[in-house]
């Protein structure tokens, strides 16, 4: 809202408000507004050296000197000029000075009605100025805090916009990252079963071939004995004993080819190989991951908290760091 918008809020007139403006040089509400305190008398006039232009009033003291003159020449002129000493709005017998003064207020309140008053609207004492100065910047400071309000919540609305934002893409993450985490556990899944095919395929042409050979030199399949039942070769052949293993030899190889080589025991986590790779890498300080090439597997968050025996990696293994995954 611009300077003079609020002087006219507060009540003055268009003119007197681009007066008290521009007599002050445009400095701002408060010193307009304390000119037009201190010259509300309709009588006082405007001083002419705050307009810059060296007291070079010619026009203005010809004019002034004519309608002198007029007046001194038609009496009812002059009857009427001491008489009508104001405008008085009819609906609410406010009264005013200037007909800027009357337009303004017909256009904030809608009166129409208006007529001259002979009635001399009383110029403020010392007391009404300070207290109408004082309500001015009780009205300015409220403006001032409303802005500031309004501000407050627009910048409030803005940060929930913001963290909105931040959590719909972190929820689409997390959703792309579950999708991505359900394709690879599929592919290695149909991994897994064309393995399994594979191997049954070669299998049963194995068992083609050895048909194949006792046909052609009439050779007849072996029967088991008639007397005695096949022993089941799990129950003959006795299991051997578990070997349990006091040290387990981790080989890390870089993106860089270079290969860090460290002894764990069995029963610590895979986190400490990775905290060891963090601490020795050569190859950069981005993020990774643990893999191993054989069987492939990619080691995730979760195998961290795992023991290295129960994750197939004691006596010996080497793994690979790759991207996160």
């Amino acid at each position: 809202m611009s300077d003079l918008s609020m002087l006219m809020d507060m009540g003055f007139a268009q003119s007197q408000a681009e007066t008290a403006l521009r007599v002050t040089g445009n400095k701002g509400v408060e010193p307009a507004m304390e000119w037009l305190l201190a010259h509300s008398d309709a009588n006082e006039p405007v001083p002419q050296e705050a307009f810059g232009d060296g007291g070079n009033n010619s026009e203005g003291l010809e004019a002034q000197t004519g309608a002198t003159e007029t007046l001194d020449e038609d009496p009812q002129a002059q009857d009427v000029l001491l008489q009508a000493k104001s405008l008085k709005c009819d609906e609410c017998n406010k009264k005013f000075r200037t007909d800027s003064e009357v337009e303004f207020h017909a256009v904030k309140t809608g009166h129409q009605s208006f007529s001259e008053s002979s009635e001399e609207v009383k110029p403020l004492s010392e007391e009404e100025k300070k207290e109408q100065l004082k309500k001015l910047e009780t009205i300015i400071k409220q403006r001032r805090a409303e802005k500031a309000e309004q501000e407050s919540k627009e910048a409030l609305e803005r940060e929930k916009s913001r963290r909105k934002t931040g959590q719909e893409l972190t929820h689409v993450r997390q959703k792309m990252q579950e999708e991505e985490i359900k394709q690879l556990a599929e592919l290695k899944k149909r991994e897994k079963l064309e393995a399994k095919l594979a191997k049954q395929r070669v299998l049963e042409q194995i068992e083609r071939d050895k048909q194949a050979r006792r046909e052609k030199f009439g050779m007849a399949a072996p029967n088991p004995p008639a007397t005695s039942p096949i022993v089941p070769e799990k129950e003959i052949v006795s299991p051997a004993p578990s070997q349990t293993y006091d040290e387990c030899r981790i080989q890390v190889r870089l993106t860089n080819g270079q290969c860090l080589t460290h002894t764990f025991r069995p029963n610590e986590e895979l986190a400490a190989v990775r905290l060891f790779v963090q601490m020795n890498r050569t190859d950069g300080s981005a993020p990774f991951s643990l893999m191993t090439n054989f069987p492939k597997k990619v080691f995730t968050e979760e195998d961290m908290n795992a023991p290295l025996n129960s994750l197939g990696l004691v006596p010996s293994a080497v793994l690979i760091v790759c991207k996160p995954q």
